[in-house]
């Protein structure tokens, strides 16, 4: 722990005060810290990096990022957001839509429903190639909405006067291209089967044949593989003295759950930081003024706590992995372009 006012909370601290934040720039670069070597060491580098998983299921991850610095963390971020490639719907073709929703709302919609498909295992098209089975998945959203004669003659609810009247992610079925179906051992669908698209009436119909094409969230936003991918500094609360009794109790109403808790010691309550990570840094604290100058709250500089949710296209890890696939890209050509103009 950084003794408050130190150097090495200067080097290592974000600290939240009362009437503003302190230490917020990064300050450990070599030859600002008398006696202390800050210079670039890939050995030194090595030794403090490390990724620590926290919690991973089929949709987020969250995972800590230690030793590295705000730049190569909001790399991850931006990477993630806009750079790891997806397929998503590129091109609608409207054969019959009698629906009350417009064509190109109707094809909007389409393009932001995330579809299950490993987008490594398909090329990039341009607009001179031709649709083919390397480039291009093909989907067919026919579905036409008629009266359920089995209805009751009193009943006013949609879902027994009519069949199809809702149109769902679920109708939207996989059209192989070429061997596809041969060649790629997948089920192409929806993510999700239960996004509705829109609703229908009898005699309506919706007939669309749609192309998805591999991209990215630089382009547009549809193509991002993520919900969310955001990242914050590691919470530290340090209690500078003990707190007991009443002021206990309020110190924890003070935080989040989870984050103080009560012990008793010789039958007395002493408060402890049970879980500093769980905090949103409220600063509620600040509002009690026989507490305030007994807390003392701080991020630490170079441990992100990372969360990632997936759109469900592919698995949070698998895409953690390929945003550090893509970023070691950039370092490569960067590299390339140093030599070529050494060359020079």
């Amino acid at each position: 722990m950084a003794a408050p006012g130190s150097v090495e909370e200067l080097r290592s601290r974000v600290v939240l005060g009362e009437f503003g934040v302190r230490n917020v720039h990064t300050t450990d670069f070599p030859g600002n810290y008398s006696g202390h070597d800050d210079s670039w060491d890939k050995e030194k580098f090595e030794k403090n990096f490390r990724v620590d998983v926290i919690h991973m299921d089929e949709s987020t991850l969250e995972f800590d990022m230690v030793g590295i610095d705000a730049a190569i963390a909001n790399a991850f971020r931006r990477i993630l957001l806009a750079e790891v490639p997806s397929m998503a719907v590129e091109k609608v073709f409207v054969y019959n839509n009698t629906s009350i929703v417009q064509d190109e709302i109707l094809a909007h919609r389409l393009g932001l429903i995330p579809i299950r498909a490993d987008p490594r295992l398909f090329e990039y098209k341009s607009e001179e190639d031709e649709c083919d089975e390397i480039n291009t998945l093909q989907f067919q959203l026919k579905i036409k909405c008629s009266k359920n004669p089995q209805a009751a003659r009193e009943s006013s609810d949609p879902n027994e006067l009519y069949i199809n009247h809702k149109v769902y992610s679920k109708h939207m079925e996989w059209v192989p291209l070429g061997s596809q179906a041969d060649n790629l051992n997948a089920d192409f669908r929806p993510v999700h089967d239960d996004i509705l698209i829109a609703q229908l009436r009898p005699g309506q119909e919706i007939d669309v044949l749609m192309h998805c094409v591999k991209g990215i969230g630089k382009d547009h936003a549809k193509f991002s593989p993520v919900a969310t991918a955001s990242y914050r500094l590691l919470p530290e609360i340090t209690l500078l003295q003990p707190i007991e009794g009443e002021a206990a109790e309020r110190l924890k109403k003070c935080f989040s759950p989870g984050v103080i808790e009560i012990q008793e010691i010789k039958g007395r309550k002493v408060a402890r930081v049970a879980n500093a990570r769980l905090d949103t840094f409220s600063r509620e604290i600040f509002r009690h003024d026989d507490l305030k100058t007994l807390v003392r709250l701080a991020r630490v500089r170079d441990h992100y706590v990372f969360s990632v949710e997936s759109t469900g296209i592919l698995p949070p890890d698998v895409l953690v992995s390929e945003a550090v696939k893509v970023l070691m890209g950039k370092c490569q050509r960067f590299l390339e372009e140093l030599k070529s103009i050494q060359k020079k």
